[in-house]
């Protein structure tokens, strides 16, 4: 089987190096704003935090209990000790603790000065005031030690973090209430195509409705972006040079759908050459061969195929770790693992593909991958169904049931 596709003149841009040549362009947004802690989520940190106050914030109780002096422990012999108080969370106990005595304390409560160990309730017995304790207690246990978890002033969090749940409510465990991040990426998305037509909208011979903008915007949920839905465009070269010029005066980044191929509409690669530059047009993947990108001005463009696979595909490999970089955030790999085919794969050389596949793993560990069903660039129901990417190197030619073969995970995707 040949692969016409791949069939050009000049060697089609290989994956990696399309990766490379775009982050080589691509430098952080340096500008910076302050918001609340509760608004933080996701965002990146534009510098190091540091904790106002320790964590924990005085010496506490883990459990409920009692507390005591290691010193009143009477060998390997049961004791009895004198409850003199009672230490509740907030409500600290500020009595002195004379040895012989002890305070009923509950998780979370200040220790009382002095008092070393903690026993849990259900180790003692109660006799009004008089709690007997066992043989063979262990002192200096169920303490928490002030500053245990952070030390006040030490850095919590280094710049350039993407921040998640736990971070939240770390950065909350030591006082802090806002910080600075990185300012959002703003991004403007166009869908182009005069077949293209509104969802509510009857559709006519040779329309179909528009997808790829509800794909975007759907990739596009994220606090470090910023995204404006720009609509559809015509077919027209003289409208879509004119709104793209518009838009990057106004966005970081552009992302179009549509009109990157070679045909007599496709105008995408034409109006980047005049108005801005092309860094690359046409990849050694599949689906998303002819994707452009390239600059209006200080404007990162994204031209991205028509068809609704490949826009996914391109957008998750190509233009997310560009956005990604663009906000400041660490640069992370996909989660790929091997797997066995329990599908037979067609394939010829020249391009890198990556096939919708349902990735499963059995009772002993081992992962086993098929395909998600028919693999068209403009089949979504496959792409709905799939949890992973059998991703094939260029070089490939087909795979056999049984054969071992790169799977990458889906963002969010889970496995059965």
């Amino acid at each position: 089987m040949i692969d016409f596709c791949s069939q050009e003149i000049k060697p089609l841009l290989l994956v990696e190096d399309a990766i490379a040549s775009i982050q080589a362009s691509v430098t952080r947004i340096n500008a910076q704003e302050v918001v609340d802690l509760k608004n933080a989520l996701g965002r990146v940190l534009a510098e190091d935090i540091y904790a106002n106050v320790p964590s924990p914030p005085y010496k506490n109780s883990a459990m409920d209990g009692y507390a005591f002096f290691s010193k009143d422990i009477d060998g390997e012999s049961a004791f009895i000790l004198k409850q003199v108080g009672i230490s509740w969370a907030g409500r600290p106990y500020t009595g002195k603790v004379e040895s012989g005595q002890c305070v009923r304390i509950f998780t979370g409560a200040v220790v009382p000065a002095g008092l070393d160990s903690v026993i849990m309730q259900e180790q003692v017995t109660v006799n009004d005031e008089l709690i007997d304790f066992p043989a063979s207690v262990q002192p200096y246990q169920n303490i928490r030690n002030m500053g245990e978890d952070v030390e006040q002033g030490a850095q919590v969090l280094a710049a350039n973090k993407a921040l998640n749940a736990m971070d939240l409510g770390l950065l909350a465990s030591v006082g802090v209430e806002t910080l600075a991040v990185n300012c959002r990426v703003k991004v403007a998305i166009f869908s182009t195509g005069d077949e293209l037509q509104s969802l509510g909208q009857p559709l006519g011979l040779g329309q179909i409705y528009d997808s790829n903008r509800y794909t975007l915007n759907a990739l596009l949920s994220d606090p470090l972006y910023q995204v404006t839905d720009m609509g559809v465009l015509l077919d027209d070269p003289d409208l879509l040079e004119a709104s793209f010029i518009k838009a990057a005066q106004d966005y970081d980044v552009i992302i179009s759908t549509g009109g990157a191929s070679v045909g007599d509409a496709d105008y995408i690669k034409e109006i980047l050459t005049r108005c801005g530059q092309v860094s690359f047009w046409k990849l050694a993947i599949k689906p998303g061969k002819p994707l452009a990108y390239g600059k209006i001005g200080d404007c990162h463009f994204f031209g991205l195929p028509g068809n609704p696979v490949a826009v996914v595909v391109t957008f998750q490999y190509l233009v997310e770790p560009a956005l990604k970089k663009l906000a400041g955030g660490v640069q992370s790999k996909k989660l790929q693992i091997t797997a066995t085919s329990l599908s037979v794969l067609k394939k010829s050389a020249g391009r890198q593909e990556y096939l919708r596949g349902i990735l499963i793993q059995d009772s002993n560990g081992e992962f086993f991958v098929s395909s998600a069903g028919k693999q068209g660039s403009h089949i979504l129901t496959s792409m709905s169904q799939a949890n992973c990417y059998i991703v094939l190197p260029v070089a490939c030619q087909g795979v056999k049931e049984g054969d071992k073969v790169n799977v990458d995970i889906m963002p969010g995707a889970s496995i059965v």
